[in-house]
């Protein structure tokens, strides 16, 4: 049913660890940093994680939580670990010791509810996923999942509600959604056929003309493609064209030139490869690097709040919030940690974590840079 965790938290280098759990107290990291073993225990486990050895993942969180039981990662995997394996008491301990240490631990209230959710208890699913939400609702999976238990719930306008907020933070949960068995009770609503049509819109931008293909690609059925393909072509957002097929004329559907010019679209070309042609993401790619350039000058001014107010558009999903959880995941999640830390201890933070920040914020600026030269050379 749903994403569980954030998938770019499994670092491919300690892939396929041995199950030993010795550390080599002689590398020198060990002694220049004070939580090597910490973090080697960490990432031991994550790596057990990824090849679902679970248990020995279990004993490495333990093994890391022995050395420091206030590191909230070790103990979010370890519930993460133990939620896998079916034991929801002892994930539940997790995540109230992560909450213990962070009330508003958005990722520990999302996992909460997923236990409920296979408790079959969606009224207090709802409650922790909306507690998630009230951290961070820039989190389309979040969203996702509300609406998701909304819908179980029998809350139709709700869970269409949540579900368009998903999809417009990441339009891939549209996909999702119509071969979702926990939207049944939502089908017949119109709301949920407007999203139908999403999903052949987007379908369509990606290189898919037929029905045939579209039926192919979403798992739809081919009644309910066609259908959202009539709405599509009243109101102007495809065209339907013949296409001579041998002897034969096929019925293709292309985006409205319109909206191909706004949001982009993919032409498939020889043996299957795509040449992009986006032009809203180069539009998205400047506002960020804009965006970049206004923060940097706030934190090297020193001025806490307006350092905060250009962190927002980086947070908030109706400026750039969006773009960032597709490109530049990590970076958001350490952007609204930088700004709950600010608003709790202003200047003293700021100076002490000046050059974390510009760092990071130079990070961002050198991959948007690499991305637009790459759509600019595409492009010509």
């Amino acid at each position: 049913m749903k994403k569980l965790f954030k998938g770019n938290s499994e670092p491919s280098e300690d892939k396929g660890a041995e199950p030993e759990m010795s550390v080599d107290v002689s590398n020198k990291s060990s002694i220049t940093d004070p939580n090597y073993t910490r973090d080697k225990m960490f990432k031991k486990g994550v790596s057990f994680m990824a090849d679902d050895r679970m248990d020995d993942a279990v004993q490495s969180f333990e093994k890391a939580l022995q050395i420091d039981p206030g590191h909230v990662d070790s103990l979010l995997k370890l519930g993460y670990a133990r939620f896998h394996m079916g034991d929801f008491a002892g994930a539940t301990e997790s995540f109230n010791k992560v909450h213990e240490i962070d009330v508003t631990n958005s990722d520990a209230w999302n996992l909460q509810s997923l236990i409920y959710y296979k408790q079959k208890n969606y009224d207090k699913a709802l409650s922790c996923v909306e507690k998630a939400i009230e951290t961070n609702p820039t989190d389309g999976m979040f969203w996702y999942n509300k609406a998701c238990y909304h819908s179980l719930l029998n809350h139709i306008p709700e869970s269409i509600e949540s579900l368009k907020r998903s999809i417009e933070i990441d339009v891939k949960n549209a996909k999702k959604a119509v071969r979702d068995k926990d939207f049944e009770n939502v089908k017949a609503d119109e709301g949920y056929r407007r999203i139908v049509e999403v999903v052949v819109l987007e379908s369509v931008r990606q290189g898919y003309h037929k029905v045939g293909q579209i039926v192919w690609t979403t798992m739809l059925g081919k009644a309910e493609v066609e259908d959202a393909a009539r709405k599509l072509l009243e109101k102007g957002l495809l065209i339907k064209v013949e296409v001579n097929v041998g002897l034969s004329k096929v019925d293709e559907y292309e985006i409205a030139p319109e909206l191909a010019a706004k949001i982009g679209v993919e032409k498939k070309g020889l043996f299957g490869t795509t040449k992009k042609t986006n032009p809203l993401l180069v539009q998205h790619l400047k506002a960020i690097s804009e965006a970049v350039q206004a923060v940097k000058n706030a934190i090297e001014k020193g001025d806490v709040e307006d350092v905060i107010a250009k962190m927002n558009v980086f947070i908030d999903p109706s400026k750039s919030g969006a773009q960032m959880i597709e490109h530049f995941f990590d970076e958001h999640r350490d952007i609204r940690l930088f700004k709950a830390r600010l608003l709790d201890k202003g200047y003293d933070y700021l100076q002490a974590n000046k050059r974390k920040m510009l760092e990071m914020f130079d990070h961002i600026e050198s991959q948007v840079t690499q991305r637009l030269r790459s759509e600019t050379a595409q492009n010509t």
